[in-house]
C-alpha cells in the first residue's frame, strides 16, 4: 500500500520531472562512462589473461646476433627459469601483388617437428605448415587484413638478398603481436609492415643458421625472480652478441594494450567525478529551493505526527529516484558504448576472441556511487528541513533585506530599466543562490572544453609529428650496418631530391633505479628530414657530446638536464659510458633518444657507420623510386610517412575520436541540462513575485524580461570562470591520459573556448524559450495566495 508521503513524492516528482530528468541525465553521462570504461578494462584484462595463458606467452625475450643451440640448452638449466625456446627472427623486404610500395617486415622460425612451446600460433583461416613444408609461410593477420591477402594467395620476400616466391598457407595470430608494429617503431603500419612465419630449416638454410639461433624466449618457474635470470641470461649471451634481455612488462605489444588499460583507468574516475560532481550540484539546487518552497507542507506533516526520520528519508526518496532513473540510463549507455569500442579495437588488438565484458562490480558500483553523490548533494538541505520547528515553518521564509541595489545606491540605476534594475536587486538579496547558479553555469561551460582539447591534440599530432618533426618521406634500414658511401649510392635512386643517414644502436639507458632499452637514433647535427625539437618547436642542434632524449623519457627516468646517464650499448663492442644530458626533445609518439651521427660512431668505436637512412622524393618520380627499393636486396624495412600517418589517423586517432566525441555529446547534455534546471527553479521560486508584476500592470514580455536579464548577468559571470575551470580539467585529464606510446598535447583554441560559450548560450537562450512558455501559462491567482 501507498504511504501518504509516497503519494506526495510522486506529485513532486511530476511536477518538476523536467529538473528531475535533467539531473537523471547528468548521472546516467557520468554512470556510462564509468561502466564503460571499467567493463572494457575487464574485457581487454581478462581476453588477454586468457589469451596468454592458452598460448604459452613468454615471460623474457633477448635477441641476439648468433649463438649455437647448445647455449639455448644451457640457459634452459638456469635457476628460475621454466621453459626456453629458441629460434630464427629476420628482417625481409616483399613484394606484394598490388601493392606499389616495398612492404618489410619479420620472419620468425617455427620448429620443424612439434609444436612451439611458447607464443602459440592461433589459427584464423587457412591450415598449419606441414612437415617438409617447402616456400610456404604462415601471415599475421593485421599484414593479410590491410592488404586483403588469403591462404593460397603468392607473396615473393627477398631471403638474405635472395627473391623467393611462397604460398601463404595460413592466416594466422601471436600473443606477441597482439599489437603489431615495426620494431622501434611507436606506430603501426599495418599495409607496409607484418609478421611471418617459416620452418626453421628452410630459413635458416637462407641465412646460413643451421644449428644457431638469434631470437629466445623463456618462462620463469613459480616464485622465480626476473632481475636475476636477465642478468644471467645477458652475461651468458654477451660473446653471441645479445642485445640485452627484457621482461614481458618492457614488450612493445604488451605496453601498448597496458597503456590502453591504463587510460581507461583515468576515464573511469577522472570524467564520472567530474559529472557526478555536477549531478550533486544539481541536485542540492532542486532539493534546496524545493524544500525553501515546501516549507509551509514540512510544518504540516510535522504537526500530522511526521517524525524527522519521516521527513528526511521522503525527501531523500526524491535524490534516489533521480539515481535509479540515472543508473538504469547509465547502465543501458555504457554497455552500448562499450560495444562501439570493442569494435574499434578490433582494428588494432588482435586477439582470436575480442567481446565486450560487462563488469559485473561496476553495476553495483555505480548505484554507491550515484547514491553517495546524490547523499552530499542533498543531506544538508535535509536534514536543516528536519531540524525546522513546526511553528517557524508556518510562516513564510523571512524577506530579504529590501535596501535599494548596488547600482541604485551609486546613481546608475537612472539610466538603467525598470526591469533590469529588478534583475539585479535580486541578485544582490540572494547571493547564495546567485553563487550556486554561477557555480553550475561555471561548470556546464567547463566541461565543454575538455573533449575539443582531445580533438585538437590528435590534430596537432598528425601536424607536428609528421610535418614539422618528420620532413622526409621514405626511411629505410638496412640489413647490416654499412659504410656511408652506401647513402651516395642510395641517393642516385630516381626520384631522389634529398638524402640523409641515420644509424640506430639499441642500447640500455639507466638513472639512478629506472631504466629503457631504447635504439639510440644518431642523426646528422643539423638535419633537416627527422629534426629533433624542444617544446617550443625549435630544432635542437645536436651537441658534439651528449644525448638528447624525449621529455616523456626523462620523466621515466627522472632525470633532468645536465644529469649524468649510464649508456649501455647492446651490440658490437657493448661499450658502457657515462653519457650528459643535454637536452629534452618534443614527440608524442613512443619515446626516444637522439645522438649526433659522428658522436654515436665514436661511442660505439667505429668508424663512419649507418644503419638507414632518409629522402626526400620528387612526386613526379615517387613510382619509380619504390618500385627500384623492392630491387635492392640490402634493404630490410621501409617506412612510408604518408602510410604510418594514415594508419594513425584509422586506429589511434580514430579510437581517440570516438572516446571525444562520446564525452562530447555527455558534456552538451550536461550544459543543457544545468541551464534548463537553473532557470526552472528560478521560476518555481519567484512565482509570487513574478505574479504581482503582473497583477500590478507590468506585461508579459516585462516579467519574461526580469528573469532572461537575471539569467544573462549571471552567465556573463560564469563564462570566463568555465572557461579557466574547463583549461584546468583539461590540463588534468590529458596528462592523466598521456601514455609512453602515445601522447595528445596540450592545445587550447579560441574556437574550443567559442564552442564552449556558444554552448551555452544556445542551452540558455532553449532554456529562456522553455521558461517563457511556463511563464506565460503562470495561474496568477494561485500564485499568489499565501498561507496566514
Amino acid at each position: 500500500m501507498i504511504s501518504h508521503l509516497d503519494r506526495k513524492l510522486w506529485r513532486d516528482l511530476r511536477r518538476m520531472k523536467g529538473q528531475a530528468i535533467a539531473v537523471a541525465l547528468v548521472m546516467a553521462c557520468g554512470l556510462a562512462m564509468m561502466i564503460m570504461a571499467r567493463s572494457l578494462i575487464y574485457s581487454l584484462e581478462s581476453t588477454r589473461l586468457e589469451y596468454y595463458e592458452a598460448n604459452r606467452f613468454a615471460e623474457v625475450f633477448v635477441e641476439l646476433k648468433r649463438a649455437p643451440n647448445a647455449i639455448a640448452s644451457r640457459i634452459g638449466e638456469l635457476p628460475g627459469v621454466a621453459a626456453v625456446q629458441s629460434g630464427i627472427s629476420v628482417q625481409v623486404t616483399l613484394d606484394i601483388p598490388g601493392l606499389d610500395e616495398p612492404a618489410s617486415g619479420m620472419v620468425r622460425s617455427l620448429p620443424d617437428f612439434g609444436s612451439q612451446q611458447l607464443n602459440r600460433l592461433f589459427l584464423r583461416s587457412g591450415r598449419w605448415l606441414g612437415p617438409g613444408a617447402v616456400n610456404e609461410v604462415l601471415v599475421g593477420e593485421a599484414f593479410a587484413t590491410a592488404n586483403r591477402l588469403e591462404p593460397g594467395d603468392n607473396i615473393a620476400m627477398l631471403l638474405n638478398g635472395k627473391r623467393q616466391e611462397l604460398r601463404i598457407a595460413g592466416i594466422v595470430l601471436s600473443p606477441e603481436f597482439i599489437f603489431e608494429s615495426r620494431p622501434g617503431a611507436a606506430l603501426p603500419d599495418n599495409r607496409t609492415y607484418g609478421t611471418f612465419w617459416m620452418p626453421y630449416k628452410e630459413l635458416a638454410r637462407a641465412f646460413d643458421l643451421d644449428g644457431a639461433f638469434n631470437h629466445l624466449t623463456l618462462t620463469l618457474a613459480p616464485g622465480a625472480s626476473e632481475r636475476p635470470v636477465i642478468a644471467e641470461i645477458d652475461r651468458l649471451l654477451t660473446p653471441y652478441g645479445g642485445r640485452g634481455a627484457y621482461g614481458r612488462g618492457d614488450h612493445p605489444s604488451h605496453i601498448r594494450v597496458s597503456d590502453e588499460i591504463r587510460v581507461l583507468r583515468t576515464i573511469s574516475v577522472g570524467f564520472p567525478v567530474v559529472f557526478l560532481s555536477v549531478a550533486a550540484f544539481m541536485t542540492n539546487a532542486v532539493l534546496s529551493r524545493l524544500l525553501n518552497l515546501q516549507r509551509e507542507q514540512i510544518a504540516i506533516l510535522k504537526a500530522f505526527g511526521f517524525s524527522n526520520r519521516h521527513i528526511v528519508i521522503h525527501y531523500l526518496k526524491f535524490a534516489f529516484v533521480m539515481v535509479v532513473g540515472g543508473t538504469a540510463l547509465g547502465a543501458l549507455g555504457g554497455m552500448f558504448l562499450g560495444h562501439r569500442l570493442v569494435e574499434m579495437y578490433h582494428r588494432f588488438f588482435r586477439f582470436p576472441e575480442l567481446v565486450f565484458r560487462l563488469d559485473r562490480s561496476a553495476l553495483p558500483l555505480a548505484v554507491v556511487v550515484s547514491a553517495a553523490a546524490a547523499t552530499i548533494g542533498v543531506f544538508g538541505a535535509v536534514r536543516r528541513a528536519a531540524r525546522l520547528p513546526p511553528a517557524e515553518a508556518m510562516r513564510p521564509e523571512p524577506p530579504a533585506n529590501y535596501r535599494p541595489a548596488l547600482v541604485e545606491r551609486t546613481g546608475v540605476g537612472r539610466l538603467l530599466s525598470h526591469t533590469f534594475r529588478i534583475a539585479v536587486r535580486n541578485i544582490e538579496r540572494r547571493p547564495m543562490q546567485a553563487v550556486f547558479t554561477v557555480a553550475g553555469l561555471a561548470l556546464a561551460t567547463g566541461i565543454l572544453i575538455v573533449p575539443n582539447c582531445f580533438r585538437d591534440g590528435v590534430s596537432e599530432i598528425l601536424d607536428f609529428q609528421w610535418d614539422i618533426i618528420q620532413r622526409q618521406d621514405v626511411g629505410i634500414g638496412l640489413v647490416e650496418p654499412a659504410s656511408d658511401e652506401v647513402r651516395h649510392l642510395l641517393s642516385r635512386l630516381p626520384g631522389v631530391v634529398t638524402t640523409e643517414p641515420f644509424r640506430q644502436a639499441f642500447a640500455r639507458i639507466s638513472f639512478g633505479h629506472q631504466r629503457r632499452q631504447v635504439a639510440i637514433q644518431g642523426l646528422p647535427r643539423n638535419g633537416l628530414h627527422n629534426r629533433v625539437l624542444d617544446e617550443h618547436s625549435h630544432q635542437i642542434e645536436l651537441p658534439p657530446a651528449g644525448l638528447v632524449i624525449s621529455a616523456k623519457l626523462a620523466e621515466v627516468l627522472e632525470a633532468k638536464v645536465g644529469s649524468t646517464l649510464l649508456v649501455e650499448v647492446l651490440e658490437g663492442k657493448r661499450a658502457v659510458r657515462l653519457v650528459r644530458l643535454a637536452g629534452l626533445a618534443e614527440d608524442f609518439a613512443g619515446v626516444a633518444a637522439y645522438m649526433d651521427l659522428q658522436a654515436l660512431n665514436r661511442l660505439l668505436g667505429e668508424g663512419d657507420i649507418i644503419t638507414g637512412a632518409t629522402f626526400r622524393l620528387d612526386e613526379a618520380h615517387r613510382p619509380e623510386f619504390l618500385r627500384a627499393l623492392k630491387r635492392i636486396p640490402r634493404v630490410s624495412w621501409v617506412a612510408i610517412k604518408e602510410s604510418l600517418r594514415e594508419n594513425f589517423r584509422q586506429t589511434t586517432a580514430a579510437s581517440i575520436g570516438l572516446i571525444q566525441m562520446i564525452y562530447l555529446v555527455f558534456a552538451m547534455v550536461v550544459a543543457f541540462g544545468v541551464v534548463y534546471n537553473n532557470a526552472r527553479i528560478s521560476l518555481a521560486e519567484r512565482a509570487r513575485e513574478l505574479a504581482t508584476l503582473r497583477v500590478i500592470g507590468f506585461s508579459r514580455r516585462e516579467v519574461g524580461t526580469v528573469l532572461i536579464t537575471e539569467l544573462v548577468l549571471l552567465a556573463m559571470v560564469a563564462v570566463p570562470f568555465g572557461l579557466l575551470i574547463g583549461t584546468g580539467f583539461a590540463k588534468a585529464i590529458l596528462g592523466a591520459v598521456n601514455t609512453e606510446t602515445v601522447r595528445v598535447p596540450l592545445v587550447l583554441t579560441t574556437s574550443n573556448y567559442a564552442f564552449a560559450v556558444t554552448t551555452v548560450t544556445v542551452a540558455s537562450a532553449i532554456s529562456a524559450l522553455v521558461v517563457l512558455r511556463k511563464l506565460s501559462q503562470l495561474n496568477l491567482v494561485g500564485a499568489l495566495k499565501a498561507p496566514e
